[in-house]
């Protein structure tokens, strides 16, 4: 499974260069410091779809690529199943048979209270991680009801201020919170935090099924990844790639487990 099959009839990716602008780009020959996959919205256990076939296709696609070209690690970012904490163990399973480590952030489908989350994932809800040079913060926004909520700004404040000497920062949250979609929310004191760390590269959003694209408030690239499940989105059931590279530019494309083709934003 190899990057140039994926993107057979597309010409370009899209790249965020080091100077925070975005631009279209021929796959580099830069030296890729990390590489990492971004999915969402699996869905597991909602009725009248195929969770399980769709989950396997997500994760036969992740092993095909990460044997082509190594993959660090995962982030599910939300919407892990659909609404009944019974199939978590099913999901779970699924997604322990990926190729990589992976993290996983809270959608408002992933009914759980912190304890059980953290019973299951074996992290909490509010986690950070650092790879190399890079910080990754993951945060929920939502809870056990699914309510739509803003991420906690007192987590984040802290994970910046502890990440404020890495190059890059990266932030996972379910639920665009810039309201950039009709299904966001607007969390104005987080965009007036993040603005005030320049290390911070990028957002990624999950929960728009229909959005594959990137947005932009600000300076900052909110990055949306479609979804691999459900019963609605764009037409093809696809996960991001992220590629961090030597220069500091940021490589991004979408995949398609089932087409030969890939969508790919420009």
């Amino acid at each position: 499974m190899e990057r140039r099959v994926f993107v057979k009839n597309i010409a370009s990716a899209a790249l965020l260069l080091s100077s925070g602008k975005w631009a279209s780009a021929e796959f580099l020959k830069e030296e890729v410091k990390l590489r990492f996959i971004v999915a969402s919205d699996g869905h597991y256990g909602q009725p009248k779809t195929e969770y399980e076939q769709f989950f396997k296709e997500f994760v036969g696609a992740a092993n095909s690529f990460h044997s082509k070209n190594k993959v660090a690690f995962t982030v599910f970012n939300g919407d892990i199943i659909h609404d009944d904490p019974k199939h978590f163990a099913g999901a779970k399973a699924a997604l322990d048979q990926l190729p990589t480590k992976y993290y996983v952030t809270q959608g408002n489908h992933d009914h759980a209270t912190p304890e059980l989350w953290q019973s299951i994932w074996k992290m909490p809800m509010n986690y950070s991680f650092s790879e190399k040079e890079y910080g990754f913060i993951l945060a929920t926004s939502s809870d056990e009801k699914g309510t739509y909520t803003c991420p906690d700004l007192n987590f984040i404040k802290t994970e910046l201020e502890k990440f404020s000497k890495k190059r890059q920062v990266f932030l996972f949250i379910h639920i665009n919170s810039a309201k950039q979609t009709a299904n966001s929310v607007d969390c104005q004191p987080l965009l007036e935090l993040l603005k005030q760390h320049k290390n911070v590269k990028a957002v990624f959003n999950g929960h728009d099924h229909d959005m594959d694209d990137v947005k932009k408030s600000g300076d900052i690239p909110f990055i949306f990844d479609a979804h691999i499940g459900g019963s609605w989105g764009t037409s093809y059931r696809g996960f991001r790639v992220v590629e961090l590279l030597q220069d500091g530019s940021v490589h991004t494309y979408m995949m398609n487990p089932v087409a030969a083709g890939a969508k790919v934003v420009v």
